[in-house]
């Protein structure tokens, strides 16, 4: 049996690599963008299989790469020598560790073809005219936005925003970019749908209801 061990130990990380490249991966929250939805230090599984059966929808939190997008919320220093890189890439490939600084976790607010406009009359963010209530994920104290944008969300791109909105480099810091602060589907690394660390938050990650009213697709164009 002790002979076996180094050969199971070896399939065993074989799986779970495979398992984290192509299925699921573990995701560790490297900021307080998505406060107090994710904290600081969490860990969250990313679905990487969803999208290939259904759309990227609105209210979905997305892990996306942000190369040529975003610029990073996190500075993070790489280790230089052997040991370190084996212990860095270890984490990151299982979720101990921060993750590349070029990858961001945020909800998406906008599909393609929809009107994302701040703010209406009473202060809210509206899609294709219709004000979403997010008091119950936003970050307590925090307005829905206190940057005006009017935009419409082009075909392959989304328009993202942190729950911490006081907090958070998302779309609307970017508006200037050769992006114009939108995210390509092709960069979304996957959706997060539970958290898994500490136990002591162990959730899943739904879609909040403002998302699933029926004039937000009525009315997109």
């Amino acid at each position: 049996m002790l002979k076996e061990l180094p050969i199971l130990l070896v399939i065993a990380f074989g799986l779970a690599f495979l398992v984290k490249t192509f299925v699921v991966q573990a995701f560790y929250i490297p900021s307080g963008s998505m406060e107090n939805t994710l904290a600081i230090g969490d860990r969250v599984l990313v679905n990487k299989v969803v999208y290939k059966t259904r759309d990227i929808a609105r209210g979905d939190i997305v892990v996306f790469n942000g190369v040529d997008s975003f610029t990073p919320e996190v500075q993070i220093t790489p280790p230089s020598d052997p040991i370190g890189k084996v212990v860095d890439w270890f984490g990151r490939t299982f979720g101990f560790a921060p993750p590349d600084e070029r990858d961001f976790v945020k909800r998406v607010i906008g599909v393609a073809g929809d009107h994302v406009v701040c703010c209406d009359s009473g202060g809210h963010v509206t899609v294709n005219g219709v004000a979403l209530q997010e008091t119950g994920y936003l970050y307590p104290g925090n307005a829905p936005s206190t940057m005006t944008f009017d935009v419409v969300v082009p075909d392959g791109k989304l328009w993202v925003m942190g729950d911490h909105r006081a907090a958070s480099s998302d779309s609307r810091a970017h508006l200037g970019d050769p992006g114009g602060g939108f995210v390509p589907t092709d960069r979304v690394i996957g959706r997060a749908f539970a958290i898994v660390w500490p136990f002591a938050d162990l959730s899943s990650l739904p879609i909040p209801d403002t998302f699933a009213q029926p004039a937000l697709d009525k009315a997109a164009p």
